[in-house]
């Protein structure tokens, strides 16, 4: 009889149907508490759709909003030789060890073609900043963007010489500052930023400094001269707003390096308007890499 009881108290702990509960609770139970977790839920969804909608309220649809945490851009180089590495390294009798960079080169300046250029963007005046400022609430959209014509880079075009001077010995890479919207590299007296190269230098002791490839990368040549930045192509706008613009480049033409050894490169930017914001940035307005041309002469 104690067994009978015990199913019977069993089964009626999920329904008993004398009282009509399920689990413990009445259906009015039941139907209160769900009712209230709807109401809380839905409350909890439409709070955060609210807080969504007053922060989206906030941003601009064509640039973001906060971008203080990139002050100073990076400058990367082209061509690139797949590997994760910065390095250019072949054989100058050997075109396939060389072909590589001059599809990469080719690839990278296609963009840049001056039939392209004329096509999508516009004449700018040189040596100033090209703003392009909204009138109230109108909005100017799409902005213009200056036409940057591959015939300036000169003898590392690929126009006039198919290999770059990677056949010759004399390679030509490419280097460009990377984006960042509104920015002024010039600073407000508008001082044109310029790209140098060199040897990179090796720090011996906290003294003593030395460039151990200073004898070994020979001359260079900059397209266009003195391998300037033009200030008509800032300030950028963003992606969305200058759908078409052209990065300005700076091409770098070694003219009579050392073969068969490494020769490590460091090409930088000098820029009045960026460098007094963060000089500590080891990573800022310069790259370095490493070059080996060898020869079999």
């Amino acid at each position: 009889m104690a067994k009978d009881d015990g199913k019977v108290s069993w089964k009626e702990s999920i329904w008993n149907p004398r009282t009509g509960e399920f689990i413990g609770r009445t259906a009015s139970s039941w139907g209160l508490i769900i009712l209230f977790y709807v109401a809380f839920y839905i409350f909890l969804a439409a709070f955060f759709c609210l807080t969504m909608y007053a922060l989206l309220m906030t941003l601009e649809d064509n640039r973001p909003k906060h971008q203080d945490r990139l002050v100073v851009p990076g400058l990367m180089m082209r061509p690139r030789s797949g590997n994760p590495f910065l390095e250019i390294d072949y054989m100058m009798e050997e075109t396939e060890s060389w072909d590589m960079y001059v599809h990469a080169l080719d690839e990278f300046l296609s963009p840049y073609n001056d039939s392209e250029q004329a096509k999508k963007n516009y004449e700018c005046v040189s040596d100033k900043y090209f703003f392009q400022s909204d009138s109230g609430s109108v909005k100017n959209y799409p902005k213009r963007s200056c036409q940057f014509h591959r015939s300036i880079l000169g003898e590392c075009s690929g126009l006039t010489d198919r290999t770059y001077g990677y056949g010759d010995g004399q390679p030509c890479i490419i280097v460009k500052l990377n984006r960042v919207i509104g920015m002024l590299p010039g600073g407000k007296d508008g001082e044109a930023p310029f790209v140098t190269c060199a040897p990179k230098i090796y720090k011996v002791s906290e003294d003593e400094e030395t460039e151990e490839d200073a004898d070994k990368m020979g001359q260079l040549m900059y397209f266009p001269p003195n391998g300037t930045f033009n200030l008509m192509y800032y300030p950028y706008y963003g992606k969305k707003e200058q759908v078409n613009y052209s990065q300005p480049l700076v091409a770098i033409k070694f003219l009579n390096l050392t073969t068969n050894t490494d020769i490590n490169i460091e090409c930088k930017v000098t820029a009045p308007g960026i460098n007094a914001v963060n000089v500590k940035d080891k990573f800022g307005l310069k790259v370095i890499f490493r070059l080996r041309v060898n020869s079999r002469n």
